[in-house]
């Protein structure tokens, strides 16, 4: 009986030494993983080798790949023997649910089950698609969709009293957000929705195709709404101070003339929005798609087939987690307390004085988005 037993385990280690063999055997191939997570507790999606006491998405990413025999080893201490690539490097407790991620790696069978079993269920990978052998998911992504969800009462007038749970958002100040928004689109100079850069550094220049905030919901019986911005690239920041501004001028704070204003090349300090609610929705890969979509051998990356999957993964992982947050910590709550002491019309000098300050807060874990610079 216990010759039996040993013989079983001997066998057992023996199977799995015959995959492991069969997995290095298998030849690595160029995919994109789909991927979505909640950031709530990380300081951001990219991995910073060295710093383990700042956990990233990407730590569990890289574990659970070498964990199901998808890369080797040394592979996952070097991440650019696979030649990794994220399509954008979500900020500390930014969630994503359509981020895209390049990499090399051996097609073993069930290879999605297999990714999962090692991840904890705030993160899946919910799609897989070969491409291109010089494919880089960065480089490649004509465009970035964001979504910033937070309570319609950020937007109540200044001179109102508001009770937070009570407020219903109007008509007439939706239509005001949304003629506010819409002033953001097209080429404009961003230098101040972002630290280190200057009025006349070329790649503050952004472009932005569509920004719109959606009918409100109730959840919990707090009113929500969900702004929607599709631009080419973000910088460090920008979402969160393009928002902020509009909230400023909604409640009374600054005048509409502001925007205009803070594309010039005087400074202006622009407030940031909490990072609670900015989610990455989806990465857009249109001039690849043209190109290599229908060429017999490719597919086009377009998500069709897994929307449902990321819309249960939201109602699961992404929006009860800002929910909750937001009832528990009152992150916006508390940042509009201080709109009221922010400085509009401050100064050049003022400016470097605060942007030393927040350099030295460990908010600046990451970007936005994914620019050319924020990598």
């Amino acid at each position: 009986e216990e010759n039996g037993h040993q013989n079983k385990r001997l066998k057992t280690g023996a199977d799995e030494e015959d995959s492991e063999d069969q997995n290095k055997k298998l030849p690595k191939r160029k995919i994109v993983l789909l991927m979505a997570y909640s950031g709530k507790g990380y300081h951001g999606m990219q991995r910073n080798v060295g710093s383990s006491q700042f956990k990233t998405i990407e730590d569990d990413l890289v574990s659970a790949l070498v964990q199901s025999g998808c890369i080797p080893e040394n592979h996952g201490e070097d991440m650019k023997k696979m030649s990794f690539q994220r399509c954008a490097r979500t900020d500390k407790g930014v969630s994503a649910a359509g981020q895209i991620v390049s990499l090399k790696v051996r097609l073993i069978d069930d290879i999605l089950e297999k990714i999962n079993n090692h991840l904890p269920s705030h993160i899946r990978i919910l799609g897989l698609k070969r491409v291109t052998g010089g494919f880089n998911s960065k480089n490649k992504c004509d465009a970035r969709t964001y979504s910033y969800m937070l309570p319609t009462f950020a937007f109540a007038h200044k001179d109102h009293d508001v009770q937070e749970e009570l407020y219903r958002l109007d008509r007439e100040t939706l239509e005001k957000v949304n003629k506010l928004l819409a002033c953001y689109k097209g080429t404009h100079n961003f230098h101040n929705f972002t630290s280190q850069k200057g009025p006349r550094d070329p790649s503050a220049k952004r472009y932005i195709m569509e920004m719109y905030c959606g009918e409100p919901f109730e959840r919990e019986n707090i009113e929500f709404a969900v702004i929607k911005v599709k631009g080419q690239s973000f910088m460090m920041h920008q979402i969160r101070k393009m928002i902020g501004l509009v909230i400023a001028i909604v409640k009374g704070y600054a005048a509409e003339s502001i925007i205009e204003r803070s594309w010039g090349e005087e400074k202006v300090d622009v407030p940031k929005a909490p990072g609670l609610g900015l989610v990455l929705e989806r990465v857009h890969f249109e001039k690849y798609n043209r190109r290599f979509g229908n060429d017999g051998l490719h597919e086009p990356l377009e998500w069709t087939q897994e929307e449902e999957k990321i819309a249960v993964f939201k109602e699961q992982y992404i929006y009860p987690t800002i929910i909750n947050t937001e009832k528990e910590e009152k992150s916006m709550a508390n940042w509009l307390n201080t709109l009221s002491i922010h400085d509009f019309n401050s100064s050049a000098v003022e400016m470097q004085v605060n942007n030393k300050h927040s350099k030295n807060s460990s908010d600046l874990e990451g970007s936005d988005g994914c620019g050319d610079d924020s990598d």
